[in-house]
């Protein structure tokens, strides 16, 4: 973690929105530029169980950030994360800037575990951005469009990067991933229910 996370005023409080984690922490991430705070570390996912990341990634009332590889297995030393539901855009100014998937993890072998109560949210950034009327921005000539294209799928192959928030729901117990489907029926309620900010704990260096 760099050395930003030393100098943040008293009564600091890490509140992002999905536009926050994307285009402020994510793109310049991935644009290896330097984030202002810079707090949320790098972790390799597949290295912890959910409830192993206290002290490795960034802590926030009962939510935890990492920044990590799409690429990466969504495998962890007791389970596995699952994705559930349809993938929700992030958008800024009007335009798509991201994608925000919903994984559950559960427990077990891949496709034979069963659901705990961990949610966590990866946040993919969209190359280029789109508006949301489905039109491209404008970017002048055919060929710097194209020329900006080719950048910036390069730089989307070479980096793959995601932004995560992870959190335990406090609604249900662990049920079989057999005898239910993937959607999880309380999770509107948490996520309307996400106000505990009060402390802020940062990872061990």
């Amino acid at each position: 973690m760099g050395g930003g996370a030393t100098n943040l005023p008293p009564g600091f409080h890490f509140f992002p929105s999905d536009e926050d984690l994307v285009v402020h922490f994510l793109r310049r991430k991935v644009a290896n530029l330097p984030c202002r705070p810079d707090i949320i570390p790098t972790v390799l996912a597949h290295h912890y169980d959910p409830w192993e990341l206290n002290g490795t990634a960034l802590q926030v009332g009962n939510q935890w950030y990492f920044f990590s590889h799409a690429t990466q297995s969504r495998t962890s030393p007791s389970g596995y994360w699952n994705p559930t539901g349809a993938d929700e855009t992030v958008t800024s100014s009007g335009c798509v800037v991201g994608l925000k998937k919903t994984l559950i993890f559960c427990t077990g072998e891949p496709f034979k575990g069963f659901k705990t109560n961990w949610i966590m949210h990866e946040y993919h950034l969209q190359d280029g951005g789109y508006n949301v009327s489905g039109s491209s921005p404008s970017t002048g000539s055919s060929s710097s469009s194209r020329k900006s294209q080719r950048k910036r799928n390069h730089s989307s192959t070479e980096s793959s990067w995601v932004v995560c928030r992870v959190f335990e729901s406090s609604c249900g117990s662990q049920v079989s991933f057999h005898d239910e489907g993937t959607e999880l029926s309380c999770l509107d309620e948490v996520f309307l229910s996400l106000d505990d900010y009060d402390e802020v704990s940062f990872p061990n260096n």
